[in-house]
């Protein structure tokens, strides 16, 4: 049975005596309801409710009271009132607003009782809630697999004990290489990732990639109310993996289309998680805020869908170095990647950085806010002088630390931006994103 770090962070979640019901926010197919009964297995009694179905969607109808519900539960399943740990289990809770108001009484009234909730399209319901349960909920965020799973899936144990070594070995390194670049390719959807695995080979797997965008499209297409707006949407579906830098809402895709039709199917694909609009950010010091006005980025749930769509599987054979492959693009698209599932308890946005001035314009790859400071991001192999939009950041910061994620081993190199103001470069090697705060933590602790 293949396990997620998840796991560790419900266990918690159950052992806290303060806890509040759960809500379990992802797209289809990042294993949401895979997770919740593995973690079932803890429990002394387990109750499953898919609210898809009719009859579920009317035992909420029908019970409002939530010690009238319990009893209607239990003698559905014909038990007696269950001694012991119970976990309640409701799935797909975006069906039905009776289930996700009742959320709230169990939070009030029978905190005795577990209870986690779930659902691919959730975002799109929690605008026609009227009551919904503000405060008295938890929730966590269930992302593709990072590559630390990837390394657990796939049995290399010892890579993930190196890995998790600030720094890692240099002896490791090419192995790690190979690995991430493998990570790379297949991506980090689960069912994907688990006969990989089982197979060794991503070959007649096609169809696997090709039912999720097909399924990702008919989701979203509940939500539009005409036809041109399910035409808009497949158009953008279709063509956004194309668009390899930032983007520009009319005429999206070569089309003839007006940004508010695009601007509207995009925000519909973004609320079913299938992508997120990654907007520029002009601050150098924290809070980090999107600049809502400038041109934003794409970023898909996955690389390895994102791969398939571009249809470059194939060009991952033998190759040496992401930095060059396609542009970068795509090592810049699977680190963004790591860095959105490190964060599970919040609704993470990924943002860069971007000056633009009629005479000097610059951008950052990314920006990560480590602890009062807002640290930026360069995603590349050159030299330090030719880090010329990340020395305009360092120039306008309260400090002077930077980030390069690169093909070498790990290092650190005093420099110096153009304008004489000298800083820390951070090298790390590009498959450690996902240790990305302890590498900070250990500079910030060899500083002091």
């Amino acid at each position: 049975m293949f396990k997620r770090i998840a796991l560790n962070d419900l266990q918690q979640w159950k052992e806290d005596e303060y806890r509040k019901p759960l809500v379990i926010r992802g797209a289809r197919q990042v294993g949401k309801s895979t997770l919740v009964r593995l973690f079932a297995k803890s429990f002394d009694h387990y109750f499953e409710l898919n609210v898809e179905k009719p009859e579920i969607q009317r035992l909420f109808q029908e019970h409002t009271d939530v010690e009238v519900f319990l009893q209607a539960l239990y003698f559905r399943y014909n038990r007696s009132e269950p001694k012991g740990s119970i976990l309640l289990f409701i799935d797909e809770i975006q069906e039905s607003p009776e289930a996700i108001r009742l959320l709230r009484y169990f939070y009030e009234d029978v905190q005795s009782i577990h209870v986690i909730a779930a659902g691919s399209l959730l975002d799109f319901s929690l605008s026609d809630v009227r009551s919904f349960p503000v405060g008295r909920v938890s929730y966590y965020y269930l992302h593709p697999l990072n590559f630390e799973e990837f390394l657990d899936w796939k049995g290399e144990a010892a890579a993930l004990e190196m890995l998790r070594k600030i720094p890692a070995p240099d002896f490791a390194h090419q192995k790690f290489m190979s690995l991430f670049h493998e990570y790379t390719m297949v991506g980090g959807m689960p069912e994907i990732v688990a006969r990989y695995v089982e197979n060794g080979t991503l070959l007649g797997f096609d169809h696997l990639y090709d039912d999720l965008w097909q399924a990702y499209i008919d989701d979203v297409e509940k939500y539009t109310t005409t036809r041109n707006q399910k035409v808009i949407l497949r158009h953008v579906i279709r063509t956004a993996p194309l668009e390899q830098d930032r983007i520009t809402f009319a005429g999206f895709g070569r089309s003839n289309y007006r940004s508010r039709d695009v601007g509207e199917a995009l925000r519909n694909l973004e609320l079913a998680r299938v992508l997120q609009l990654v907007y520029p950010t002009v601050r150098t010091q924290p809070p980090i805020v999107s600049d809502l006005k400038k041109r934003p980025r794409l970023q898909f749930i996955d690389t390895g869908l994102l791969n398939h769509s571009l249809q470059i599987h194939p060009q991952f054979i033998g190759l040496d170095d992401l930095h060059s492959f396609y542009r970068g693009f795509i090592l810049q698209h699977i680190l963004t990647q790591e860095l959105i599932a490190k964060h599970t308890h919040t609704n993470y946005k990924a943002n860069f950085w971007v000056r633009e001035k009629s005479n000097a314009n610059a951008e950052v790859d990314l920006v990560f806010n480590f602890q009062s400071e807002v640290i930026p991001i360069e995603i590349k192999s050159g030299k330090q002088g030719r880090l010329r939009s990340l020395h305009q950041f360092v120039e306008r910061s309260s400090h002077k630390i930077a980030v390069r994620f690169l093909r070498n081993t790990f290092s650190v190199e005093q420099g110096q931006t153009v304008g004489g103001t000298s800083y820390q470069l951070i090298n790390i090697p590009y498959y450690a994103m996902s240790q990305l705060k302890e590498y900070l933590l250990k500079i910030q602790n060899r500083i002091k």
